[in-house]
């Protein structure tokens, strides 16, 4: 499938939302909460013209979903760019084309394209700031076998959807990311 066939195929966000089942009211309070700053407005405007279309691999669990995919809702609007969201677990042709480290299918991917379906930019599932404090988050972790591994993970993750949910700043880190993906890509 082209990637047109594969944007056309997927969820617009309110009929994303609909068949959510997990993270829908926090996905939604970021959205809420989450505003472009003067800067990245300015920064979005020389860049309307590098994609008209963004394709969201996703899933409605996904920890980094229910920050980044708000926050890319605000930038599609300000560029008019049309999402469509298209589900990993059940699109893996898809997905595969855009493994994370070449292995990993790590979500969410952004696959920003022209009204012709050629790719014009990638990004994800996150930002720099994001996989730093996920990884210093990950290195405190007990070993695998540790007995109390599984309790501490668990902890980890709960840290990690907090934290998603509420640092503004990072938010902001995402926006930035993704703008800085744009711009490199025009």
């Amino acid at each position: 499938m082209t990637l047109l066939e594969w944007f056309d195929k997927g969820f617009t966000y309110d009929e994303y939302k609909e068949q959510m089942k997990v993270n829908l009211a926090e996905m939604n309070s970021v959205y809420e909460q989450f505003a472009l700053n003067e800067s990245a407005r300015a920064e979005l405007q020389a860049l309307k013209d590098v994609a008209s279309k963004a394709i969201v691999l996703t899933e409605d669990w996904c920890g980094d979903a229910l920050m980044n995919n708000p926050i890319l809702m605000k930038i599609a609007k300000e560029l008019e760019i049309e999402v469509h969201f298209v589900l990993r677990d059940s699109n893996l042709e898809l997905m595969d084309q855009y493994l994370t480290n070449g292995t990993a299918r790590s979500i969410p991917i952004f696959i920003f394209i022209d009204d012709k379906g050629n790719e014009k930019a990638v990004w994800g599932p996150r930002a720099p700031e994001a996989q730093s404090f996920v990884d210093d988050l990950r290195e405190k972790l007990p070993s695998k076998d540790a007995v109390d591994f599984q309790e501490r993970q668990k902890e980890m993750y709960k840290q990690i959807k907090q934290t998603y949910l509420a640092d503004q700043e990072l938010w902001h880190a995402v926006a930035t990311s993704m703008i800085e993906k744009l711009k490199s890509n025009r």
